[in-house]
């Protein structure tokens, strides 16, 4: 019986270490000048997932040789206490990027906090100043995972220029940022959502297909053109009887899209090593000051 292809997965932890590798003689510059890059974590109460989400930021946050440090915001401060901290630190020279842990309590809004902080200093990109950059082309600290995405479509190779993409979701810092940035790239871009009518008869045209909803097997192999590259952006837990949590993660695109992909990100291990990656890159940008598109270490997306 003749072989049947083995679709590429696109290792977004090497890609990762790679992006660390490559940033490491700019931080090593910036500490020699003492200006080493300092990440603000603010913190508001005691959620488990926030305190996860903090440390694996750490984790990282060391193997970049950043400095971490966290400021931590009682509930009952609510959200004027959350907004004098990040004022604080927006005015604290030391302090070169700040994000805010999510989840928050209940009743707070993340979004209207994240837009106090510093666009200089918003290293997850989602400040209305630095979404802007996608459109008008002035790229700064963009949206952490829409740069994860840009960098797996240039690992495959694929030259996007004319290219079909379709991009599944339209948040504020996935899809649409994408879509941006795909056009900045001479892509014909198509944006779908939860309102799309024959979403199938739209994905079969991609040939770049990212996939942002948070829908487990949303996407199939026959919604999938044969040869594209698939980017599946998606992070569920789904029942696991087998797994010691009981849950496992998986994605947006169900794993048979292998059969058809001419390469595909796994989950995990595919957008999320990448985003964790390019906010730390962001840091070591905002450490340097406010970037342009002509500054360090941009991605030949932006040498365009």
């Amino acid at each position: 019986m003749p072989e049947v292809p083995v679709t590429p997965l696109l290792d977004g932890r090497a890609l990762a270490e790679r992006l660390r590798v490559e940033s490491a003689p700019e931080v090593e510059r910036l500490a020699a000048q003492g200006r080493r890059p300092r990440l603000a974590v603010v913190k508001v109460g005691s959620n488990e997932a926030a305190h996860s989400y903090i440390r694996g930021q750490q984790r990282g946050a060391e193997r970049w040789g950043i400095e971490v440090q966290v400021t931590e915001v009682a509930p009952e401060a609510g959200e004027r206490g959350v907004r004098r901290a990040l004022k604080a630190l927006n005015d604290d020279a030391r302090v070169t990027g700040i994000l805010l842990a999510l989840p928050l309590p209940p009743g707070m809004g993340a979004r209207t906090l994240q837009h106090e902080i510093d666009p200089r200093k918003d290293v997850e990109g989602v400040h209305p100043e630095n979404l802007g950059g996608c459109l008008y082309g002035r790229y700064g600290l963009l949206p952490c995972t829409a740069l994860a995405v840009m960098a797996l479509l240039e690992e495959s190779r694929l030259p996007l220029r004319g290219k079909e993409a379709v991009v599944v979701g339209s948040s504020e810092i996935v899809g649409k940022p994408v879509a941006l940035l795909l056009l900045a790239q001479d892509a014909t871009v198509t944006v779908c959502h939860k309102f799309t009518a024959d979403l199938a008869l739209k994905t079969l045209s991609a040939d770049a297909l990212i996939v942002a909803v948070g829908r487990p097997g949303l996407i199939r192999p026959e919604m999938v053109k044969p040869g594209a590259v698939v980017i599946d952006v998606g992070i569920n837990a789904v029942p696991d009887p087998t797994a010691p949590s009981g849950t496992r993660i998986v994605g947006d695109v169900d794993p048979s899209v292998a059969s058809r992909a001419a390469a595909l990100t796994p989950v995990p291990g595919g957008v999320g090593p990448v985003t964790v990656a390019m906010l730390l890159r962001n840091a070591v940008l905002a450490a340097r000051g406010l970037p342009s598109s002509d500054d360090f270490g941009q991605m030949p997306l932006f040498q365009s």
